[in-house]
């Protein structure tokens, strides 16, 4: 079926099959003779084959990569392959250069790749579609055609461009097609838009085709490219660099037909407006997971999320009874389904979550106000009533693990720390508890302790969710206390590579003042205000107000110069915040829906006239991606960044029981090849990735 002319949808999706049953016969006498695996592939732009094309089939791993074989393509786009890859590490990929697609004249502009995985597949596909989604996720490991960087992150991002492109046939993958991404994200048109600009210059749709894309796609820096794939990476280092001048390309390139209402493109759907920004991203749930909250990445670049509810339950913001989830490094659920992993002791998980150095989970709960443990596997090591220290413990914070192999975690309610020596149970320590343990009140100062973070002095900082300050304490000395001024209410927090501390201040310089904000935690603790209408309170005032800041202190606790930073006004409720390989500070903005991506405390690594604190995403942050009310962000060793949708609906989430499923957010949404890489599990402050 066509659409008034457009290259039929289902040509996108599948490759037709070719017919190599005797070519296909002597690959496999090959294999068995030589040892050699034989590929089966095919060059294309859209459903036209490219003939006389250079395919090099190459090896990636932490230096440059190794061509382990070369192919030309025939009349049909097609080509052959025997390979021996080297050793057992490294990720296969193809590269195809020139050519001429059917039709056509010569393009030596055409550059075309995809992304095989560890192993050698029968068959694959170069196209268009398939060199986006291939530059997109391999990010800052892609220079030109090589590609190279750390095992793990690319093993990630193999993994990942099948949730975007099927190998075999070029098409869409599953993923991006399944019901959360193809109805509820812009990503499919994103794909598609961006593989139908390239294939104008490979086809040379005008004679000026390839320049238009190239002068569109240049850098901020003015470094012009000149392949179909330099023009795709580079957009991918600079996704909101005029993306109108992109967009504006399908008019050009592929003008409506008079009479029609469709353009005639060779992938669809198209965008019909142009973004903010260039972004793919990909959207995933299951295994338990409902409002997830904190997130970690362990060694094997799984992703561990803390879940608020339980699937299916009468959902509300006053009660959380949920658990923990697990997910591969591409998405797929390794907890069970619905139930995700529960027991000893976990019962609604703050925004708290730690993977030690022994690869186990450590989480918090505020439901039953208890410290939990797991183990790689997902099996409870604490007791079925946690670990509570004989129910001293309030509602619980977060938590996190040292370097020296440590854990240290928050009492929210009764402003205490916990620390747990040698990431050992049966050390445990409550301090800011005085002399009274039955008491509620903290020694220390604390107020409504909600996240920290350690630094490279073995110094941890703490946000006080209920003013408007930070505080710091030595490991050796955990009750001696100093506190910063920051925004008020903040969350989420990190430290940079030089010792600064980022914070997250949901309620930026306006927020309830402290009167008016204690007045109403009295109400509730004397039971004269309900936990739905407390809830309701403060809902209704991000939403309404949008306010938002975030600090950076230097490491004597001093306020930068510039601080506390607006971003143009793009912080809206600002909570979870994370360091990149690079320092550049990225913030999940709650009530704005976005990510905001700062320019951090090495400038050098910001675009071109930037300092400290300016915002490098555009106004408002990335979007898309189906995100929600986010709480925390996190990078991965690959430089994807994941974001935990956490409220879908706040109306829902303060009292209407008939939508109540609709109060926990809707999964997690991973954006490809945004940031620079970091190692995992992140234990301190963040490492770049090796």
């Amino acid at each position: 079926m066509n659409y008034d002319g457009c290259v039929n949808l289902p040509k996108t999706l599948e490759r037709p099959k070719r017919k190599f049953s005797v070519a296909f016969a002597a690959g496999l006498l090959a294999f068995s003779a030589t040892g050699a695996a034989a590929l089966d592939g095919a060059v294309m732009t859209g459903d036209t084959p490219i003939v006389g094309s250079e395919v090099v089939l190459w090896q990636a791993g932490q230096d440059a990569p190794v061509q382990l074989a070369t192919a030309t393509t025939a009349a049909d786009g097609s080509f052959k392959l025997d390979a021996n890859p080297v050793g057992d590490a490294g990720v296969l990929y193809l590269t195809a250069q020139g050519g001429t697609p059917s039709g056509g004249v010569e393009n030596p502009a055409i550059a075309l790749m995809t992304l095989l995985g560890s192993d050698l597949p029968e068959e694959a596909t170069l196209n268009e579609m398939t060199t986006v989604s291939a530059a997109y996720v391999s990010g800052r490991f892609l220079d030109g055609t090589a590609l190279s960087g750390n095992a793990l992150g690319l093993t990630i991002l193999s993994k990942n461009h099948a949730n975007l492109v099927d190998v075999a046939t070029g098409g869409f993958g599953e993923r991006i097609q399944d019901p959360l991404n193809s109805t509820q994200t812009s990503t499919m048109a994103n794909l598609a838009t961006l593989s139908t600009l390239l294939a104008g210059c490979v086809r040379q749709v005008q004679d000026d085709s390839c320049d238009d894309l190239f002068s569109a796609t240049t850098a901020p820096n003015g470094t012009v490219p000149s392949t179909t794939l330099d023009a795709v990476r580079l957009l991918v280092k600079s996704k909101s660099h005029q993306p109108e001048a992109v967009f504006a390309l399908l008019d050009a390139f592929y003008p409506v037909p008079k009479g029609k209402t469709l353009r005639n493109t060779p992938y669809m759907p198209y965008r019909s407006t142009a973004p903010t920004a260039w972004t793919l991203a990909i959207k995933f749930t299951g295994g338990g997971l409902s409002a997830p909250g904190k997130m970690m990445f362990d060694k094997d670049g799984n992703l561990w999320a803390g879940a608020n509810f339980i699937v299916g339950s009468q959902a509300s913001d006053a009660l959380w009874d949920g658990n923990l989830a697990k997910f591969t490094s591409d998405g797929v659920p390794l907890s069970p389904i619905t139930t995700g992993f529960h027991g000893g002791g976990l019962e609604g998980p703050a925004f708290s979550l730690a993977i030690d150095q022994q690869g186990r989970a450590w989480i918090t709960s505020t439901g039953s106000n208890t410290v939990s443990v797991f183990d790689s596997d997902g099996t409870p090591l604490s007791p079925e009533e946690g670990y509570n220290f004989d129910g001293a413990l309030g509602q619980m914070g977060g938590i996190i693990a040292t370097p020296k192999g440590d854990i240290w975690g928050l009492d929210f309610s009764k402003g205490r720390v916990v620390s747990f020596e040698s990431a050992d149970p049966a050390k445990g320590k409550l301090y800011c508890q005085g002399d009274d343990p039955t008491s509620d009140d903290s020694t220390c100062g604390l107020d409504g302790a909600f996240f920290l973070a350690i630094d490279q002095q073995d110094r941890i900082w703490i946000t006080n969710a209920i003013k408007n300050y930070v505080s710091r304490f030595s490991v050796k000395n955990p009750e001696k206390m100093e506190h910063f001024k920051v925004g008020y209410s903040p969350k989420g927090l990190a430290v940079d590579s030089k010792g600064n501390v980022w914070v997250a201040n949901t309620l930026g310089e306006r927020g309830f003042n402290v009167p008016t904000l204690a007045h109403l935690a009295e109400l509730k603790l004397t039971g004269r205000l309900t936990s739905a209408a407390l809830h309701k309170i403060g809902a209704n005032y991000l939403i309404e107000h949008r306010p938002g800041s975030v600090s950076m202190l230097l490491p004597d606790g001093s306020m930068a110069p510039g601080s506390n930073f607006k971003a143009d006004g793009s912080l809206v409720a600002p909570w979870g915040v994370a360091i990149d390989g690079d320092d550049h500070v990225w913030v999940a903005n709650f009530v704005g829906k976005s990510i905001v991506q700062l320019c951090g405390s090495r400038v050098e690594t910001c675009p071109e006239g930037l300092t400290t604190g300016d915002a490098i995403s555009p106004i408002g942050g990335f979007v898309g991606g189906g995100m929600q009310f986010l709480t925390d962000v996190q990078i991965d060793p690959a430089g994807n960044v994941w974001v935990a949708n956490n409220w879908q609906d706040p109306r829902v989430c303060v009292g209407d029981v008939e939508l109540s499923t609709r109060c926990g957010g809707q999964g997690i949404t991973v954006f490809y090849g945004m940031a620079a890489p970091v190692e995992a599990p992140l234990i301190g402050p963040a490492v770049p990735a090796k």
